[in-house]
């Protein structure tokens, strides 16, 4: 059974987070907040958790997972990203955005897209997901908690707890967070691509330079 963990939206508690953390460098799989709607989330050494995300959401290996990174420092170690490009996404993070990059050789292959070598990385603004970040030193391998067949993600973390009980290990509920996933934009060749519209505005990047 999925452990559940109330956390204050505005102070997390350091014990819930730090069990939090704890439960993720154990393998574990949790749904959390962000700032655009909930997400799966796992450390990115573990392929149990990662395959169990790929089941609950029947993900194909062309799906770009996105590390969730705790600042532009950390993100910056794991993707490249052109000097043009570089003050549009610095200035859109954090924020409900998720950019698609060439991936660095700090990425394990299994997350990456399997031609393009690629990976999505996005800062969230949630706080409770920031103080997760924080404390577990390395970004979060996520994915948006959009279950097959269902047309808008899930919201509610009681209703997360009751249908994924037996699939995940933990549910961090920290009160409402968006319905909207992010924005996705794809950058890995230079010229932005809107591969989705989502929370975030897509306008900033129509006329951004290559």
């Amino acid at each position: 059974m999925a452990k559940y963990f109330d956390v204050h939206p505005d102070n997390p508690q350091a014990r819930s987070i730090h069990q939090i953390v704890d439960l993720i460098r154990s393998d574990g799989l949790i749904a959390y907040p962000t700032d655009s709607c909930f997400a799966l989330g796992c450390r990115m050494g573990s392929k149990d958790a990662l395959d169990r995300i790929r089941a609950i959401r029947h993900l194909d290996d062309r799906h770009h997972f996105t590390l969730m990174c705790h600042d532009f420092a950390q993100l910056g170690q794991f993707v490249t990203i052109n000097n043009a490009l570089f003050r549009a996404v610095k200035a859109s993070t954090p924020g409900p955005y998720t950019f698609i990059l060439p991936a660095t050789k700090e990425v394990p292959r299994r997350l990456l897209h399997p031609k393009k070598k690629t990976v999505g990385v996005r800062i969230t603004a949630h706080t409770t997901a920031q103080a997760i970040l924080a404390e577990l030193g390395e970004p979060l391998v996520s994915s948006t908690l959009l279950l097959p067949g269902e047309p808008e993600p899930m919201t509610q973390g009681w209703e997360i707890k009751e249908m994924l009980d037996h699939a995940i290990d933990a549910v961090v509920d920290s009160g409402d967070c968006g319905t909207e996933p992010t924005t996705v934009i794809d950058l890995s060749e230079g010229e932005p691509e809107i591969l989705r519209v989502g929370a975030g505005d897509p306008e900033r990047f129509s006329s951004s330079p290559a």
